[in-house]
């Protein structure tokens, strides 16, 4: 691409570049040196930046370094913690598209605060200061929000629940746990059974509870099941549902629950819930 192209004005390819994407922008640096050099420039990367990136920055733990907007935006490709360490804060690099993740500090968890159910604690494998880690409990209740007008709009989202089970975990698959997403007056529901990963044991815990988690069961409202995954980071996770991030301004409210069991339980270990774009994936 010569000629013609390379003709145009530096600011000129930056104005033209600035209303494409950022994989569009990269892949364009390296068709000429003058392309190279537009596509270096802040007016680009402005564009890619959020709107209220301003607010981020003045949000993030520990100060990002950078000169030029496009370096900025390489820094919160990766995740950034934010308030306080309660929340990061994440651009996704294809598109540019913003990423949450609430820690379980910022979740409402039911007896959160009674050592005898919950132990926060720090562990090496997580972004956050602190994990929570369920000792023991008949009633787990996991909730958390977020409003969309910080997040990219005209967007499909994901709220996923990020948590390990522990090699002493009991109790968490006898019945499904109920999942939600309310956005206005829509409510989308959804369950899953927390399987511990030694196979051995769940078939034996199946085989004995047969006929009492057939009759819990019932009492789960109906929904799609869904599975956890494992993710790069070592963790895993399991859709809690979707969204849309239109025009206007809501309230996501997303749970996580098992109330109808009334079994004791234990051994979950919650980072918290991640929220991002599922066009991306």
């Amino acid at each position: 691409m010569g000629g013609f192209i390379d003709m145009l004005p530096e600011d000129c390819l930056s104005t033209i570049l600035s209303f494409t994407s950022p994989t569009d922008t990269f892949r364009s640096s390296m068709v000429s040196s003058t392309f190279h050099s537009a596509a270096e420039s802040d007016v680009v990367w402005e564009t890619f930046l959020p709107a209220d990136y301003k607010d981020v920055l003045s949000m993030v733990v520990t100060p990002l370094a950078f000169t030029t907007k496009k370096e900025l935006f390489l820094c919160l490709c990766n995740p950034v913690l934010i308030d306080g360490g309660k929340k990061s804060f994440k651009l996704e690099k294809l598109s540019g598209k913003i990423s949450y993740m609430l820690s379980a500090r910022e979740l409402s968890i039911s007896s959160q605060n009674d050592p005898m159910q919950w132990t926060w604690k720090s562990i090496p494998q997580s972004r956050f200061s602190e994990v929570a880690e369920l000792r023991a409990t008949s009633w787990l209740e996991i909730h958390g929000k977020i409003k969309t007008q910080i997040l990219s709009p005209n967007t499909t989202y994901g709220a996923y629940l990020v948590m390990k089970i522990s090699n002493r975990a009991y109790g968490l698959d006898s019945i499904p746990s109920e999942m939600s997403i309310e956005v206005g007056n829509k409510v989308y529901n959804g369950m899953t059974y927390l399987r511990h990963e030694d196979g051995k044991k769940q078939q034996m815990e199946c085989l004995f509870y047969r006929n009492r988690t057939e009759v819990l069961r019932k009492r789960v409202v109906e929904g799609i099941e869904r599975i956890p995954s494992e993710r790069e980071d070592g963790w895993m996770e399991i859709e809690l549902g979707e969204f849309f991030s239109g025009e206007s301004y809501e309230e996501v409210k997303m749970s996580f629950m098992e109330v109808k069991g009334y079994q004791s339980k234990g051994g979950l270990i919650l980072e918290g819930i991640e929220i991002r774009p599922k066009n991306d994936e």
